[in-house]
């Protein structure tokens, strides 16, 4: 070290000292391409932290990395321009400055070779900024607003509830078998249900809380990513007649046992566990004590078993399993015919069946229709058959005073229903109430997180509000919780032309999974975009393909390219094919062209969509305390 700092020493002294003959400091760090190489290190340094600044965050790297990365940084920039002043590449590989003959020395190429580095560098550095301005920011910032969103409504929650917040998990199937899954899914789903009747409890939905059925999680993780402070598990073992369940609460932060409880009971005495367990549930969480929900009719427990095996394989969403499900409640049905429950159950999966194309859609709603209808005889309070025909007043019969009768009466009747809620948050917003929608959507969302409809409903209210960024970043969401859910890249893509950035949209658009939502979508994008021919050959490959399922999303495309004869020619063969996209039409972003044509109006009032008819509407919801 000795010998080398006294080498730098003289060799500085024979370039500084003095005499008129002797260069200057500067040109002598110039020569020695000292500055060339500090140019080099800051360029480079500073494209290595604007890279480490966006890929670290994406892995979830600790924050002490970062840091470590710009500590480093630093401290190598001295070295550098010290090795550059004593060191000089030759052709005979790398000396000693000192060492090398004045006469011999290729630094003018090295130099060069340095400049040319220099501009690559810049380049890599211009390039990076484009695609980070252009393409990573958009993302970024609707990320950072999502959460920012979340942890509002987080801090808002555990504002608003405290301590007093719970998500069921799904009871474990103890059966020698392990064949009985759907007694045991049954039996904490109606728990949660039960408890999600007490007003000062917020309870997580099922989705949410059953997700994570499969996850190795401790219980307090699952807690965190929920969002609660307690915790509801147990299991179940029925066995010749009988049952054995157990359960437990478990407060989350400390994940120590609040309680816990084994119940040896005949099956036909199920009902009377689950008002057991939800009783303990109350007093331990020092809740107000609620009345169980009465059962004046009792239920054959035979019955019941169905009822709850129909659910369990309807809600594994095949088709499959709805036709199942159908055989199921329809077995259910020949053992006690006066089982509300079944009836509406029925009545779901039928509707679901027609809105799936699983069932022609005049048959699926028409036999949705009557079993719904059956269970509100033998039950006027059954929420879920009102939802059922809402939903089929609303999709089908295209009458939006109807569906929001029969939404309005669920959501009297269960307003805590996550689901309900949830559902019924787009209807409010086809009848241009937005804030009741946003509303509703928000409930649902945050006692139901990781479920990706619930975000998707959320998402269109905002849409048609007008919130196009709310809506993006909700749309964001239902991908980061489900990929490949069916037509969020597509509708991210219209959010973005109607904020004015076409380019995205046409980006994000080509992204969608699915082919008809991609589409549909195209023809917009390309028009946005000022592209009319290749607008035409997606709005004719769209006709081609789709003509006969997908009337309203034709008309949309035509009305906005601002071709009206051709919009209302599709829109009047929806009409004719009763599309479900029709209740959309009245507040939908893309029929906004044709809000000045004489046969706007008139269209709206033949389908119960003009404003005056909406405005007319009577629809009393009760807002869930958030």
């Amino acid at each position: 070290m000795g010998d080398r700092a006294s080498a730098c020493y003289a060799s500085l002294r024979r370039t500084s000292g003095a005499g008129s003959s002797s260069m200057s400091l500067f040109a002598e760090l110039k020569r020695r391409n000292v500055l060339r190489v500090a140019g080099l290190y800051v360029a480079g340094a500073w494209l290595v932290l604007q890279v480490a600044g966006t890929v670290l965050p994406m892995i979830d790297a600790p924050i002490w990395l970062s840091r470590a990365v710009v500590v480093v940084l630093a401290i190598g920039f001295l070295p550098a321009l010290v090795f550059a002043w004593a060191f000089e590449i030759t052709s005979e590989g790398l000396k000693r400055e000192h060492e090398v003959d004045r006469e011999v020395s290729i630094t003018p190429q090295t130099g060069r070779r340095l400049d040319r580095v220099i501009m690559a560098v810049l380049a890599l550095a211009l390039v990076y900024f484009a695609v980070d301005k252009f393409l990573l920011a958009p993302e970024r910032t609707a990320a950072q607003t999502e959460a920012a969103r979340s942890e509002g409504r987080s801090t808002a929650l555990t504002e608003s509830y405290g301590d007093r917040s719970i998500a069921v998990l799904p009871f474990v199937d103890r059966s020698p078998g392990q064949d009985q899954a759907y007694l045991a899914d049954g039996l904490a789903e109606e728990l949660l249900n039960q408890l999600a009747k007490i007003p000062e409890l917020r309870v997580i939905s099922r989705t949410s809380a059953f997700s994570f059925r499969d996850d190795d999680l401790a219980v307090p993780e699952i807690a965190r990513r929920l969002n609660v402070a307690h915790v509801l598990e147990g299991s179940v073992r029925p066995a010749a007649g009988a049952v054995r369940v157990t359960a437990q609460l478990v407060d989350a932060r400390s994940d120590t046992q609040l309680w816990s409880a084994t119940y040896d009971r005949p099956l036909e005495h199920i009902f009377a566990v689950q008002d057991e367990i939800a009783a303990a549930v109350v007093e331990k969480l020092k809740l107000e004590a609620f009345d169980a929900p009465s059962r004046a009719r009792p239920v054959d427990p035979r019955a019941h078993a169905l009822v709850l095996q129909a659910r369990h394989v309807y809600l594994q969403g095949s088709a499959e399993g709805m036709q199942r499900a159908i055989e199921l409640y329809q077995q259910a049905l020949a053992i006690e015919p006066g089982d509300a429950a079944a009836w509406a159950g029925l009545a779901t999966v039928y509707s679901r069946q027609a809105a799936k194309g699983l069932r022609p859609v005049d048959e699926g709603y028409g036999l949705a229709r009557e079993a719904a209808n059956k269970a509100l005889a033998i039950d006027p309070g059954r929420a879920p058959a009102h939802v059922t025909l809402g939903w089929i007043a609303d999709s089908y019969d295209v009458d939006p005073a109807g569906a929001a009768r029969h939404f309005g009466r669920a959501l009297a009747l269960a307003p805590t229903d996550v689901e309900i809620v949830r559902d019924a948050a787009p209807m409010v917003a086809t009848l241009g109430r937005f804030d009741q929608a946003i509303a509703l959507g928000e409930y649902a969302t945050s006692r139901d997180p990781v479920n990706p409809l619930g975000h998707h409903y959320l998402a269109y209210a905002y849409y048609v509000a007008g919130r196009y960024e709310q809506a993006i970043a909700s749309w964001n969401t239902v991908l980061r919780l489900a990929p490949d859910f069916g037509s969020a890249h597509q509708l991210i893509g219209l959010a973005l032309v109607a904020s004015g950035d076409p380019a995205a949209a046409l980006t994000e658009i080509r992204q969608e999974p699915v082919d008809e939502w991609r589409r549909a979508g195209l023809p917009v994008a390309w028009h946005a975009l000022g592209k009319p021919a290749e607008s035409d050959a997606a709005l004719a490959e769209l006709i081609r393909e789709q003509g006969n399922d997908w009337a309203y999303n034709i008309a949309a495309a035509f009305a906005y390219r601002g071709e009206a004869d051709r919009a209302f020619e599709w829109l009047e063969k929806a009409v004719v094919r009763r599309d479900s996209g029709l209740p959309e039409v009245a507040l939908d972003p893309l029929f906004r062209n044709l809000r000045e044509d004489p046969r706007w109006l008139p269209f709206l009032r033949r389908i119960g969509k003009a404003p005056e008819q909406l405005a007319a509407i009577r629809l009393e919801v009760q807002m869930p305390a958030k």
